[in-house]
């Protein structure tokens, strides 16, 4: 068996990034990813075949960025003895896509020869364009072997996903990103020992790198840059890396998992938790005025009557990002999480609004009683609108004994007061209007 893709790999020009030229020539080089390299795992069977005779699955590789999606690719390639095609969605067009499997059906055709059809960045090819893909998956024209870094559910088309494998990735750990970075300290392919690399430098990388593996590469191939570096140290790691960004993708699945972060620390109310996720998306350069519009809404929904103020200084909060804009506006931002992190937490009147909508969409509606139906006209007075009304304001207490609500729903209660922060107060006094109205408190 032909290894096409240690060939590839032996051959990368001794002046190509570091983190292409230690990328795994075997599976023993590989590490982390052991959930889908175990030995009885569709892909760990594929991986170890022998001579070929493995069957051929298309697979959707989803995780992180520098969690090894090419290098696995390349190594189904290699293993099956498949001629190795690499796309990027980032730059190829259905052309392109055409262009190669018909290159791959003709390979099969004259020669049996199989061809891995790797694309990466898949998410960003449109719907048509994965359509174009569909007739080489389920003819066995090309192996697809897909990459995304987001929910290949959101990202990819449903009929290519259910012809694939999907393969989810994590984030390697600090001791996987570790050995790869001791390994290209000390490899020929890689530095080959010509500097000394101090401990606390390596763990400084290992820290910058949170999970990536190029990231982690890339930082240390800096740091060691120039003929005369003979000694990495950690103020070589902060000059190669003035600060090391968040990986946080607008448009990916960091900015949904960063910001549904930030939302369960407020309504958990860990404060200092909170201000991390703010401070990750203000550095990432998240839209202040997207923050704001969350905190509006969890304000509403997680905090409520408990403390009526806390939607006061998310609206200000909106308000005052969208005419003043980072960086001055993450100091509001910030004043908006701490007061909505420390408020007392309610979701009734969020529970209440869903309790009454379920109740309207199941039919529960019924005529608006006759008393409190616009009589503003003869038409409608002859049919008894507004017949029966009582003014509150010609009561001394201002609130008069009455029903207001329609049949269907006469004595539900929706809104049920927790008895944390100000809520308690406000609970105490809905009590005492339902029983001036003359409700059963007892019902619903």
């Amino acid at each position: 068996m032909t290894d096409l893709f240690s060939e590839h790999v032996s051959s990368a020009r001794p002046n190509a990034p570091l983190a292409v030229r230690m990328r795994p020539q075997s599976l023993d080089e590989v590490v982390g990813q052991a959930h889908v390299l175990g030995p009885d795992s569709p892909l760990g069977r594929v991986l170890r075949a022998e001579g070929g005779e493995v069957t051929r699955s298309s697979l959707i590789l989803w995780g992180p960025p520098g969690t090894g999606k090419t290098t696995l690719a390349s190594l189904v390639a290699s293993s099956t003895g498949d001629t190795f095609e690499e796309l990027s969605a980032v730059t190829a067009g259905i052309k392109d896509v055409r262009l190669v499997i018909e290159a791959a059906r003709n390979r099969l055709e004259l020669n049996g020869t199989g061809t891995v059809l790797f694309i990466d960045e898949v998410h960003r090819f449109s719907k048509t364009q994965q359509d174009a893909l569909l007739p080489a998956v389920e003819n066995g024209w090309v192996t697809l072997i897909a990459a995304t870094t987001e929910n290949p559910s959101f990202s990819v088309i449903a009929p290519l996903l259910s012809r694939s494998l999907l393969v989810p990735l994590r984030s390697l750990g600090d001791d996987d990103v570790r050995v790869v970075v001791m390994r290209a300290i000390s490899d020929e392919r890689g530095l080959n020992a010509r500097v000394e690399v101090e401990d606390a430098a390596v763990e400084q990388i290992v820290r910058v790198a949170g999970g990536d593996v190029r990231r982690a590469l890339t930082v240390l191939e800096a740091s060691a840059a120039g003929d005369e570096a003979t000694v990495v140290t950690s103020e070589s790691v902060e000059s190669a890396v003035a600060h090391a960004l968040p990986r946080y993708d607008r448009d990916g699945d960091q900015h949904y998992d960063v910001t549904s972060a930030l939302i369960k620390s407020v309504r958990g109310s860990d404060v200092d938790a909170a201000l991390h996720y703010l401070a990750r998306m203000v550095v990432a350069g998240e839209d202040p005025r997207f923050i704001a519009r969350r905190l509006v809404i969890l304000a509403s929904e997680d905090i409520g009557m408990a403390d009526p103020s806390a939607l006061q200084t998310a609206i200000a909060a909106m308000q005052a990002v969208s005419f003043i804009g980072l960086p001055e506006a993450r100091i509001t931002l910030a004043h908006a999480v701490v007061h909505l992190s420390l408020a007392p937490k309610s979701n009734r009147v969020y529970a209440a609004i869903g309790a009454a909508i379920a109740d309207v969409e199941a039919g529960r509606i019924g005529q608006v009683p006759g008393p409190l139906r616009d009589g503003s006209s003869s038409a409608s007075r002859a049919e008894g609108a507004g017949k029966g009304y009582r003014y509150p304001h010609d009561d001394p207490a201002g609130i008069v004994e009455f029903e207001y609500a329609p049949a269907p729903v006469q004595g539900r209660r929706y809104y049920d007061p927790s008895e944390h922060g100000a809520e308690r107060r406000w609970g105490e006094l809905a009590r005492n209007i339902q029983n001036a109205l003359g409700h059963d408190l007892a019902g619903g």
